[in-house]
């Protein structure tokens, strides 16, 4: 705009003066010539003539503007005139377009929105001003800061990311990745398995099996010829088009290079004898001139781009940076090994393995008496020069071991590494890495001859001879051992070792005296009595099957270092300990010896109980419990698992006499009343089961003693009996709810709806708080057909006991079975709302989800309550249904483990491997059901305490649940 100015100025004068003239020239008269006047004489602006300065607009200082004449911008264009370019896209096709594209580019967008406080504005407030010299000058200063700042943190910065990469896959992994484990199992699928696999079938309709595809038949030669020749003759135009049509500029008969000179036809068999010469050609092009076999060999191919490509994964520039700075450091300091180490194992790396010879050879040359030198260019020279290079180190380090190993390595032949060896101890005699060495590849006469020398040798060291005491008589052995007690005084390995030798053969009693005197002479010579380091040494001599020497390094250091309130606390964790490592007769020992420091203590006799009844034998556990119940007579649960032990050995009549001892020692015990109670009717003796429980309501009234006693007679079929013996109880033990509900359960047996529901009723009045009274009284009016009352009933249960998961996991399912499953969802997301941490409604919740969506709520299940037996069993039964049943198996043992008195998850364990298990895996489940001895479970009680299997086992119960589950998920 100035420049246009600045060019228009001298229009304006030349216009005024050039009009002046003209007037002149028009009068005709000689021409006017300018008057004198006093500033002719002075001298010519220095500005005059010469170019206007950047950005000068002439007359700004007195207000005038320039302007622009339509010759300097070109022709005016309207708004909807199309633009020159003639594809322009859709947005840009008129100039009205272009000129308001500009004009967003110009207008830069500085909304709040697009402010930030440290970065401020996205993008750049001078972006409309002239890009100049000195903005270039600071961007490449700023760029220069920027990357040496970036280099300052880029190790830190990359490590990050490749730690977030990693945490990233560990949180999502790859397909190929979740599958792995699954393709490591295919290893051990047998032929006949993979056999057995069933077909896939096919889902496809009939027109996508049998696809109709495109017949394609190979065309001759003569074909192709022969529509050569005929295709002369098209070269005419349609006459409809009459005299003007177009004529054809190639007429076929004219066409020059279209045919074959001098032929007129195509050969094609001679096209393809080109074709085989051209391919013979290539093929001898990559073919190798010495051996004749071709690089295209897929195998010698590879092992060629295998030695071409670095096996490192460094940048190229950081390996001349490298190979730079190890030469350089190689000059400054020749006779520093481990820069020439370091630059032999760079050259190997990027597979110059002749360079890295070469580089280590100078370096054993510039550094002769360092032994990684030698070594290493032992490791990085063939067979034979690497003997040669270590013979040659053996001359410049005659003390070696490390070469003399190195040497017996490279020798093939046991006899030459023999010799070796022997040749090394002449120089080296007080390396017990070369003795051992040496040993190891003798004879047992001839080991021993060289031990008996080693240990002349090195007599300090331990492991030389205890292996020289393991190959001699017992007689000599003793000795050995006494002579390196005396070279080595301060070892506990001999003297324990001395104690394995005598129960080996058979001085057992000399065992203790030994460990006391080892404790003693260690003490003696300033030795710290590790008591954890003797305790792993006696679970080794546990394990080796020296008992009476793991027995008494027990004894000896159980109590060492230990304050006398912590004993019984520590003992138990160290017992537990051996346990857990396999050393069971330390732990037993261990048990003992705290059971001799605390006689009285229950807690000690009973640990040691269900030690002996789940690692030992029944005789064992019998002889503790004996001693058990001599020392605390008091303890019932110590006579109950005596009576019990004898029980099932089939041994009713001693345990008998234990209980009739248990009430000489506790002669108003509810808990030993109720065992001889079930131990007579479990042997079908009811009339003396009778007149105990008689007795013992007379002696020892209980709520639990009139509980019993009404349901012996409720088994045994005496309804009379069981209802007055319950009303009885109901006098007395008013708030007992067990008592109401078998009232109500006798009455339901009978048929009595009316009475039954008047007993739940009487019952909720005295305990209102009893869920399972809810639970029956609800049950009942819905078998009746009471779909109403039964609703209000629960929610009244709801108000009187809030946050009950099990009510409310009745409401849901009371909806579902009436078939209303949009209000059995609704009142799931409100009990999942109200006991958000309950497990057995979030496993009710994964299937109420259709299928698609079970995944997804058993996720949430496990966010929410991730131990929980329940939400685990729902876990494994949607495994069960989607057929994965390797994880299914795998989350019912997590189960089951979690919570093994849970009766639901063992019958449904069962189920499952009736269906997808061998017999042995079947056979597994019920044995551990029937140790585990589960009580719990809904299922499970609903067969357990029916009135018709009180007297069935755990297995037969097991049977029973499992045979009324369907797999109905």
């Amino acid at each position: 705009m100035a420049s246009a100015m600045a060019k228009q100025a001298p229009k304006i004068v030349s216009k005024t003066s050039a009009g002046g003239s003209g007037a002149a020239g028009a009068a005709g008269g000689p021409p006017i010539m300018p008057l004198a006047s006093p500033l002719m004489g002075k001298k010519k602006k220095p500005f005059l003539g010469m170019p206007a300065p950047l950005g000068y607009v002439p007359g700004l200082g007195r207000g005038a503007t320039g302007f622009t004449t339509r010759s300097d911008i070109g022709p005016a264009r309207d708004a909807n005139d199309p633009v020159d370019d003639r594809h322009a896209p859709p947005g840009k096709r008129t100039v009205g377009d272009q000129m308001k594209k500009n004009q967003d580019d110009d207008d830069e967008d500085l909304n709040d929105t697009n402010y930030d406080e440290f970065n401020g504005y996205a993008g750049s407030l001078f972006s409309s001003g002239p890009y100049e010299k000195d903005d270039e000058e600071a961007d490449a200063i700023y760029a220069a800061l920027d990357k040496r700042m970036d280099e300052r943190r880029k190790e830190r910065r990359e490590l990050r990311e490749k730690e977030e990469i990693e945490k990233y896959r560990m949180e999502r992994p790859k397909i190929q990745q979740q599958f792995s484990d699954l393709k490591r199992k295919l290893a051990e699928v047998s032929e006949e398995e993979w056999l057995s696999i069933p077909e896939v079938g096919d889902a496809r309709n009939k027109r996508q099996r049998n696809p109709r595809y495109e017949k394609l038949t190979p065309v001759p030669d003569s074909f192709f010829s022969k529509h050569l020749q005929t295709g002369e003759n098209h070269t005419t135009v349609d006459p409809l088009q009459g005299l003007g049509g177009l004529n054809t500029p190639y007429p076929g008969s004219m066409t020059p290079g279209l045919m074959t000179p001098g032929t007129g036809e195509l050969d094609m068999r001679k096209i393809g004898q080109a074709r085989n010469t051209l391919m013979d050609m290539r093929l001898s092009q990559v073919s190798d001139s010495v051996s004749g076999q071709t690089v295209v060999d897929p195998k010698g191919y590879l092992t060629d781009l295998n030695s071409m490509i670095p096996t490192h994964g460094g940048d190229i520039s950081d390996i001349k940076k490298a190979r730079l700075l190890l030469k350089s450091v190689r000059e400054t300091n020749p006779h520093h090994p481990p820069a020439w180490i370091a630059s032999a194992r760079l050259e190997e790396v990027t597979g110059k393995l002749q360079v890295a010879r070469n580089l280590i050879m100078k370096g054993t040359e510039m550094c002769p008496k360092s032994e990684d030198v030698w070594l290493e260019a032992a490791r990085l020279q063939p067979g034979d020069t690497a003997k040669a290079v270590v013979a040659q180190a053996v001359r410049h380090l005659p003390q070696s071991v490390r070469i003399y190993i190195r040497a017996a390595e490279l020798e093939t032949d046991i006899r030459a590494k023999k010799r070796v060896l022997r040749k090394a101890l002449e120089n080296v005699s007080k390396s017990v890495r070369l003795w051992k060495t040496a040993v190891e590849l003798e004879e047992p006469e001839d080991a021993r001859i060289m031990l008996s020398r080693a240990v002349e040798c090195c007599p300090t060291s331990v492991e030389l001879w205890l292996a020289l005491a393991r190959l001699e008589t017992y007689e000599n052995a003793r000795r050995v051992l006494n002579k390196a007690r005396e070279n080595i005084p301060t070892d506990r390995h001999i003297w324990i070792t001395a104690a394995k030798l005598e129960e080996a053969n058979g001085n057992t009693q000399m065992v203790d005296k030994i460990i006391d005197r080892a404790i003693t002479s260690l003490h003696a010579n300033g030795v710290e009595i590790n008591r954890e380091q003797w305790i792993q040494d006696a679970e080794e001599c546990d394990k080796a099957g020296s008992v009476a020497t793991c027995q008494a390094v027990i004894r000896a250091v159980i109590g060492i270092a230990i304050e006398e309130e912590d004993r019984k606390h520590t003992w138990m964790e160290d017992a537990e300990s051996c346990v857990a490592h396999g050393a069971l007769e330390c732990a037993r020992a261990i048990y003992a010896h705290a059971l001799q420091v605390f006689p009285s203590k229950k807690s000690v006799w009973l640990r040691a109980a269900y030690f002996e009844k789940n690692h030992g034998t029944r005789e064992s556990l019998e002889a503790l419990l004996q001693r058990a119940v001599a020392h605390c007579p008091k303890a019932e649960v110590l006579w109950l698992m005596g009576a019990k032990s004898k029980w099932l050995a089939e041994d009713v009549p001693a345990a008998r006499s234990i209980l009739a001892l248990a009430f000489q020692a506790n002669p108003n015990s509810e808990e030993i009343w109720l065992a001889a109670v079930k131990l007579e009717s479990e042997n079908n003796e009811y009339e003396r089961a009778r007149r105990l429980l008689a007795k013992a309501r007379s002696s020892a009234p209980t709520a639990r003693v009139f509980m019993k006693s009404v349901k012996l007679e409720w088994v045994l079929g005496n309804i009379e009996a069981a209802q007055e013996l319950c009303t009885e109880a109901l006098k007395h033990y008013e708030d007992f709810p067990k008592l109401w509900m078998m009232r109500g359960q006798i009455e339901e047996q009978c048929e009595n709806m009316d009475k039954a529901r008047e007993a739940y009723n009487q019952g909720l009045k005295k305990c209102p708080h009893s869920v399972a009274l809810w639970l029956l009284l609800s049950r009942l009016e819905e078998r009746v057909g009471q779909l109403t009352r039964a609703r209000a009933i629960l929610e009244k249960a709801r108000l009187k006991n809030p946050q009950s998961p099990e009510l409310w996991l009745e409401s849901v399912r009371l909806e579902f079975r009436a078939g209303l499953k949009n209000i059995a969802n609704t009142l799931m997301a409100k009990a999942l709302q109200e006991c958000p941490n309950s497990g057995i409604l979030w496993a009710e919740a994964v299937f109420l989800e259709a299928r698609p969506q079970r995944k997804t709520k058993s996720v949430d299940a496990l966010k929410k309550c991730e131990h929980d037996p329940h939400v685990l069993l729902a876990v494994a039964k949607l495994f069960w249904s989607e057929r994965k049943i390797t994880k299914a198996r795998e989350w019912f043992l997590r189960t089951v483990k979690i919570e093994p008195d849970l009766g639901d998850a063992w019958a449904l364990f069962y189920k499952f491997e009736l269906q997808h298990g061998t017999e042995e895996q079947q056979e597994e489940v019920r044995k551990r059901c029937e140790n585990a001895e589960p009580r719990h479970g809904e299922l499970w009680c609903a067969e357990s305490k029916h009135v018709l299997n009180w007297q069935k086992k755990t297995g037969e119960i097991l049977a029973q649940v499992a045979t009324k589950i369907k797999n109905t998920f």
